[in-house]
């Protein structure tokens, strides 16, 4: 099997890393940075070079998105945007230009977040472009051509990322980036299409 893992110098990328390679699985690492495959997902033209490169898969994980943190009194247009072009049309645009890369029966990942479920002050940016993923995700499961499987994962913060994010997760339980990785597994080896796997 062959993984493409977008976002793979990350925290929860590397998890994946990890579990599928303890697995045998060939995984390609692709991301901005600190990865055998440079691409940044903003840029169509970057994604599209990205999977010319890596050439045919088994399944296309992602692990990564921008947004902007703040108050929706103050955001800009511009601030949401980084949301919309990196978190939701970033990890669409994988799917849109990745699709004809994976292999009959393959699968989709993407990754969402708790905070399109369970709201944070200054977070309205982030929850939008995470729900948005969710309804794509669901959508288009009944569409996928050649038995392609599409899923999503929904972590909530992480025990390795407490110290730099915990001040906003007040009172909200973190879990090991490991038990994101293994939604990731049950969605790239499971049978389930169209779901949303909540690590909360």
């Amino acid at each position: 099997m062959k993984v493409l893992t977008v976002g793979a110098s990350g925290t929860i990328g590397k998890a994946v890393v990890r579990e599928l390679e303890a697995d045998g699985v060939e995984v390609v690492k692709a991301s901005r940075n600190n990865s055998s495959v440079k691409v940044d997902i903003t840029s169509i033209e970057s994604i599209k070079a990205m999977f010319k490169k890596v050439g045919k898969i088994d399944a296309l994980v992602a692990t990564l998105g921008s947004a902007h943190f703040g108050s929706v009194e103050e955001m800009t247009p511009e601030q949401n945007q980084i949301a919309v072009n990196s978190k939701l049309l970033g990890q669409i645009n994988l799917v849109l230009l990745g699709l004809s890369f994976i292999r009959d029966k393959g699968s989709i990942t993407l990754t969402t977040g708790v905070l399109m479920d369970d709201p944070l002050v200054g977070a309205a940016s982030a929850a939008m472009a995470n729900g948005g993923v969710r309804a794509f995700v669901k959508s288009a499961a009944i569409e996928m051509p050649r038995g392609i499987r599409i899923n999503s994962v929904s972590p909530t913060v992480l025990e390795e990322s407490i110290d730099k994010y915990g001040s906003l997760f007040a009172g909200f339980e973190p879990v090991k980036a490991k038990s994101v990785a293994l939604a990731f597994k049950k969605s790239i080896y499971g049978a389930q299409t169209g779901q949303s796997y909540n690590v909360y």
